[in-house]
């Protein structure tokens, strides 16, 4: 009842918001004599924020149609490479033939909420650098039904399969960004294909912000999984796709639920954000309206998972921690081990001021691949930054991701891994501990996390840092 609820409210307030859109454009007409003044930009104001609030908002595009390369500027095309009932594989294609000889990058987008097109900055940077392909997930009340069910396991799945095409497609083992939500079936998948020795296994990944183990430094959204059974978040937020939608009487976790669950967490800074709104809608400062109007089109664009994928989210990841555990099963009779991963280098990036993602969890991916040398591994916290300050924005562009960069530079294809071998074969020495530099307090936990090594050849150390 409270999916056909929220519709039904929609469709009784549709008068109000078009008869809101017309006194609004006659207010501001330039026809009219009293447009200027400040009862009707006040009026105007408030009509338009009535519309802002009330509207639905759809899937943003991505809108990247050209990126810098060496200069110059080229042409970007959005290529579907493949197509699955849950999720797009997306291929941002650059023109020219310089662009086709940068590797691949696929960069997992989560399944929380938000559509792919929340990464459009961390899409925009890496085009730079990269043949860059996103996970471009489809809002499960658009999926029929008949196509069956979609869990963590087939998000697994699906990671795998992607890497395989990639594989395929440029002729090396691919790189992986996994940002948030994805880093643990993007972790669990990689452990798989390392054990089975699968040719298609990343070469590297990138676990940005990740729950790898939510019992460090628990966030107020992972104290919130563990203060309910499973089975009242199955009773209280999982409902079903209402007529005349493609997903008709799928179960799923609705967007505007999770939507009502992200504002409530910082409220106060939404509701002053709208005030300062009403205020240049009034006094006509358009640029700064846009600026908002453009983050809230995306922010309040909002899809719906699969009741499946979400419970069994919030009881492997949130509830049992498993993975940490060394308890987390694909498909019901597979253990997942990490500690199979012994030439896929990992890198993990933190947020110092992360409110979603606590401290040291994502670090926490370090710990459980014991045999991976210390020199395939690297840890970043940055400082001054939440969650989505470790994917976007300034310091990701001008501090982050020079770093991924040279991660996925020096880890392309399984070179540095080959080198290894190939050095532990001619000479086996044992792996020391890296002399790294001192840290400070803050970043001790993930410094203890990351246990980097000094492999046998002579290089530079990769010890963990942090930088304003």
């Amino acid at each position: 009842m409270l999916y056909h609820a929220y519709e039904f409210t929609h469709a009784a307030i549709a008068p109000m918001r078009q008869a809101a859109k017309l006194s609004m454009r006659m207010l501001r007409d330039p026809l009219n004599p009293f447009a200027e003044g400040l009862p009707a930009r006040t009026t105007a104001a408030m009509m338009e924020m009535f519309v802002s609030a009330t509207k639905r908002y759809g899937k943003p595009e991505f809108g990247i149609d050209t990126v810098e390369v060496d200069g110059e500027q080229i042409a970007v095309f959005e290529e579907p490479v493949i197509e699955k009932p849950f999720c797009t594989l997306l291929h941002f294609r650059r023109d020219g033939a310089a662009a086709r000889k940068d590797p691949a990058v696929l960069i997992v987008a989560p399944m929380s909420g938000h559509f792919a097109t929340l990464l459009r900055g961390t899409v925009q940077a890496m085009l730079k650098d990269h043949e860059v392909y996103i996970t471009d997930w489809i809002d499960a009340r658009d999926v029929p039904l008949s196509e069956g069910r979609f869990g963590l396991d087939d998000y697994i799945d699906y990671v795998r399969d992607f890497c395989a095409a990639l594989h395929e497609i440029k002729g090396e083992r691919p790189a992986v960004m996994a940002v948030c939500q994805p880093g643990v079936p993007v972790l669990a998948a990689s452990a798989l294909m390392a054990e089975d020795k699968d040719p298609h296994r990343p070469a590297s990944v990138v676990l940005m912000g990740s729950p790898i183990d939510t019992t460090r430094n628990p966030t107020e959204p992972n104290v919130l999984a563990t203060t309910r059974p499973l089975s009242w978040f199955e009773k209280n937020v999982i409902v079903t796709v209402p007529f005349p939608n493609l997903g008709f009487m799928r179960r799923v976790y609705p967007g505007f639920l999770q939507l009502s669950g992200f504002m409530s967490m910082n409220l106060d800074r939404h509701v002053d954000a709208h005030m300062k709104q009403f205020q240049h809608l009034i006094q006509g400062d358009g640029e700064s309206a846009d600026a908002h109007n453009a983050f809230y089109d995306e922010y309040l664009a909002v899809m719906d998972m699969t009741a499946e994928f979400y419970l069994e989210t919030i009881e492997t990841v949130f509830q049992k921690h498993a993975l940490p555990k060394g308890k987390m099963m694909y498909r019901g009779a597979r253990k997942v081990r990490p500690e199979a991963i012994t030439d896929i280098a990992l890198m993990t990036i933190e947020g110092e001021k992360d409110d979603i993602t606590g401290r040291g969890q994502t670090a926490a991916a370090h710990v459980l691949c014991p045999d991976l040398p210390g020199a395939m591994k690297f840890h970043w916290e940055q400082p001054e930054v939440g969650h989505y300050g470790v994917f976007n924005g300034s310091r990701f562009r001008n501090s982050i991701r020079p770093r991924i960069v040279e991660f996925l530079a020096e880890n392309r294809g399984g070179m540095l891994a080959a080198r290894l071998a190939r050095a532990a074969k001619a000479a086996p020495l044992r792996l020391v501990a890296d002399a790294a530099a001192p840290e400070p307090a803050a970043a001790a936990a993930a410094a203890a996390a990351a246990q980097p090594a000094k492999p046998a050849t002579p290089r530079k150390p990769r010890a963990r840092r942090t930088e304003s």
